[in-house]
């Protein structure tokens, strides 16, 4: 009964880190593949020990993000079955959790990069997070979504610096934009759906503030993208012709979002669309195909 005891308990701390949001941590890889160095071994074992630190890091984000919010969450239609608002771990369980991946996080990136730039980086993301979720700034409207994008953002800053590759400025802008789409569209869905009744800041919203600020951004991260496509060092490559994959797999978000059922969040959007998956695929595939060969 201990061994089961244990290993259940063990499945809830792991559930309470949530692994399937590492999916966002690509995004460290991205100065990797775009910079056609992807069978680069040495920089492969240096962007698994990036991934594996900053996935540690923003496990410990959601952690205090859980424990500061379980009033909320245990109000909420889905959020309610999260470990802690629903009493499968304790509080002090998932301090001495978070306070353990924050170490290990700290720990990989001072030993496997130094303590440099890409260091305050990761602790730039767990300071913003924690005055996110902790001081307030979540309820602060425009603010808390600019967090939520600034975290993607920080991803491929991180990514760049601790395998020391540029990034292009034009690709940060389109990432910018992009997540900037994605936090309003899971703004705007969790207004219609829950009445800003768990998450204050949406009492500062309204749905034609947020659809119309969707569209800008979205259209921004399609110029950018396209501006990106065709500067050095991609400007006399095929890469332009990835922007018409681009805008159908925005397309095919954007439907998805747009239905009553979808909470909006980007991770269970991508997760939950089989044809969302497949035209992923076909783009990473083309990347490759113009990148690579």
């Amino acid at each position: 009964m201990n061994c089961n005891y244990s290993m259940e308990k063990c499945k809830n701390i792991i559930q309470l880190a949530r692994p399937r949001h590492y999916i966002k941590n690509i995004l460290i890889l991205l100065p990797l593949f775009f910079g056609g160095l992807l069978f680069d071994c040495g920089l492969i074992v240096k962007a698994l020990i990036a991934f594996t630190s900053f996935s540690f890091i923003a496990s410990t984000v959601y952690i205090i993000n859980d424990i500061k919010d379980v009033k909320n969450d245990r109000r909420h239609k889905t959020k309610y079955k999260r470990p802690i608002a629903s009493g499968a771990v304790r509080i002090r369980d998932a301090i001495v959790a978070a306070c353990a991946l924050f170490f290990v996080s700290i720990a990989i990136n001072v030993l496997a990069f130094g303590i440099n730039l890409s260091l305050a980086v990761l602790l730039g993301y767990f300071f913003i997070n924690i005055l996110y979720s902790v001081f307030g700034l979540k309820n602060i409207p425009i603010i808390d979504v600019f967090i939520l994008s600034a975290g993607f953002i920080l991803r491929i800053i991180y990514g760049g610096l601790a395998l020391g590759i540029p990034v292009s400025k034009w690709l940060y802008l389109t990432i910018f934009a992009f997540s900037f789409y994605m936090g309003l569209g899971k703004r705007r869905n969790e207004l219609i759906d829950n009445k800003d009744s768990t998450r204050p800041v949406n009492k500062f919203y309204t749905k034609d503030f947020l659809d119309k600020n969707m569209y800008v951004c979205l259209t921004l991260g399609i110029v950018f993208y396209s501006l990106w496509t065709i500067a050095p060092p991609y400007d006399h490559s095929l890469l332009f012709w990835t922007i018409p994959i681009v805008m159908v797999i925005i397309m095919n978000y954007s439907l998805l979002i747009e239905r009553e059922e979808s909470e909006g969040d980007p991770v269970n959007v991508l997760l939950g669309s089989i044809n969302l998956k497949l035209l992923l695929l076909l783009y990473a595939t083309t990347l490759m195909g113009v990148i690579y060969l």
